[in-house]
């Protein structure tokens, strides 16, 4: 475990939050640099003169039942401001002589908290009533205070919601700040970052760019790369880094699933062949997908087959090239927290991204994923920062499965061409009336239902098509897209009068959560 001495830093000490990233990024968006350690692998040994401040991440386990947890308390000696987040605060508490318990009345969403006393930690976040919306997401809570903590502030349900000991520097609160539900909430992390630490900006795009190439440099060494190109922004980020990085080692690989959009194949070709002039391989291996994945219906193995063909493929070009060693991909953050718990804690697999918990256990190459740790929208101003054209960087998030966990069920060519034309038509008309760039993603996707219609004089019996659009900031949340009763018209009817197989067409208006943005 190797702690980066060259900037001074923000340390996150994670205890399984799936929002322990979601607060490095909102360190990243004040322009400072942060690292997040696991809580099972630091030791009060790595803290040095570069950290500056330390936050406690939240996370599924209970403080009560310290065999589930481990954290060096000498770390807590060293002077150095801590902020504990949910979980984090708690045990913050608890090690320095305080009570925790189980609540009589847990606080799982919105929860208004209200202003005792002043703070640093606390400038400008409060309104004038003294009364402020957070996200609360708890079982437990602090039952009694550290000898010199004092409370700031308080919801109906945690009596400490806020708590400090200033003389020690130690800081608590019981809800999230780092989630966008809480009102305001990047205002606790940056007084606490520039009031109580004290540290300065030093970082930036361009500084991510230039950290990001030297890690992939160092990783790949001498050898060469593929590089798994969906066409995508993370996929295109990627390449572009790579391109960069280590230049005529680098072999994109472009797998025409046959579960693309339309002309999907010719627009990636077009611009990483042509005009990137990227040493490009395209594999039609339409075939191949749509057999493995005939009569599958489970989406779990559905992304599992596909992951576990796409790696067969690579190796198999591997092969060809020669002398490759490693395999890269445009996964992101909000893959690793719905596939699996990228620290190793109890948190729980929503599902399996195919370039993550899709992927076969036993693989030849070994894994390039350098935009792992970033959001969507860091990819985006990173694809920027490399002279990536803005036509790549706005496009529309895109599955790998592609079209596949958009039409539950079974998969057959006739539905694939009945989604293919109904998203074409959904995202034409999302461009021509100016809301591509105002919606986060949109698709259309085919449900496994047929209803009754009536057209002309004729009775119809046809598929039902889902039309799904969200806002979001990250992916991590998100909510449906309100267009007018105009816009919804015009786009049901023109799917419906255009496309044989469909005669109804129905948006979906559920967020993130409790749904997840994709169907599967």
């Amino acid at each position: 475990m190797i702690l980066d001495q060259s900037l001074n830093k923000i340390l996150i000490i994670d205890f399984g939050s799936q929002f322990t990233q979601l607060i490095a990024r909102r360190i990243r968006e004040l322009g400072v640099f942060s690292e997040i350690i696991s809580h099972k692998k630091i030791k009060n040994k790595n803290i040095d003169s570069s950290i500056k401040g330390i936050i406690l991440s939240g996370g599924p386990l209970n403080v009560y039942e310290i065999n589930r947890y481990s954290f060096d308390k000498e770390i807590l000696k060293n002077n150095i401001p801590i902020l504990g987040i949910c979980f984090g605060h708690q045990i913050l508490s608890k090690l320095n002589g305080g009570k925790v318990k189980q609540s009589k009345h847990r606080e799982f969403g919105l929860a208004n908290v209200y202003k005792k006393k002043d703070s640093l930690l606390i400038k400008n976040f409060f309104n004038q009533k003294k009364i402020h919306k957070v996200w609360m997401s708890h079982a437990d809570q602090v039952s009694k205070l550290p000898k010199n903590f004092r409370v700031i502030a308080s919801s109906q349900n945690s009596k400490f919601a806020i708590v400090e000991d200033k003389t020690n520097k130690f800081y608590g609160v019981q809800f999230h700040p780092e989630v966008t539900h809480t009102e305001n909430g990047k205002k606790i992390i940056k007084n606490f970052i520039f009031l109580i630490c004290k540290i300065k900006k030093n970082w930036s795009s361009k500084d991510q760019k230039m950290k990001l190439i030297k890690e992939v440099r160092n990783q790949i060494g001498e050898n060469k790369v593929i590089c798994a190109l969906s066409g995508g922004v993370d996929s295109s980020v990627v390449a572009q880094l790579l391109n960069k990085a280590i230049g005529k080692k680098l072999y994109c690989i472009f797998v025409n699933t046959g579960l693309l959009r339309k002309n999907e194949e010719k627009q990636v070709v077009d611009t990483f062949k042509k005009r990137l002039k990227m040493n490009l391989i395209y594999v039609n291996a339409e075939k191949e997908f749509l057999k493995k994945l005939t009569n599958v219906s489970d989406p779990e193995r559905k992304r599992k087959i596909i992951g576990n063909l796409f790696i067969r493929i690579f190796e198999r070009y591997a092969k060809k090239i020669k002398n490759v060693k490693f395999l890269a991909q445009g996964t992101l953050y909000p893959d690793l927290i719905e596939s699996r718990s990228v620290t190793g804690s109890q948190t729980s697999k929503i599902k399996s991204h195919h370039n993550v918990g899709g992927l076969p256990k036993k693989m030849k190459l070994k894994l390039v994923e350098p935009l792992k740790f970033l959001f969507k929208d860091e990819v985006r101003n990173l694809g920027l920062e490399l002279n990536l054209n803005t036509e790549i960087i706005s496009r529309h998030p895109f599955p790998g499965p592609g079209l596949a966990i958009r039409m539950p069920g079974i998969i057959t060519k006739e539905k694939i061409n009945i989604l293919k034309e109904a998203d074409y038509y959904f995202i034409q008309g999302l461009k021509e009336h100016g809301l591509y760039n105002k919606i986060w993603q949109a698709y259309a996707a085919l449900l496994p239902v047929k209803t009754v219609g009536v057209m002309g004089d004729n009775r119809t019996y046809e598929y039902l098509c889902l039309l799904r659009a969200i806002t979001s900031e990250d992916g991590m949340t998100a909510d449906f897209y309100e267009f007018k009763k105009s816009f919804a018209q015009m786009i049901s009817n023109k799917i419906v009068n255009s496309i044989r197989g469909i005669n109804r067409v129905v948006y979906d208006i559920t967020s993130k959560p409790p749904s997840t943005i994709e169907l599967e």
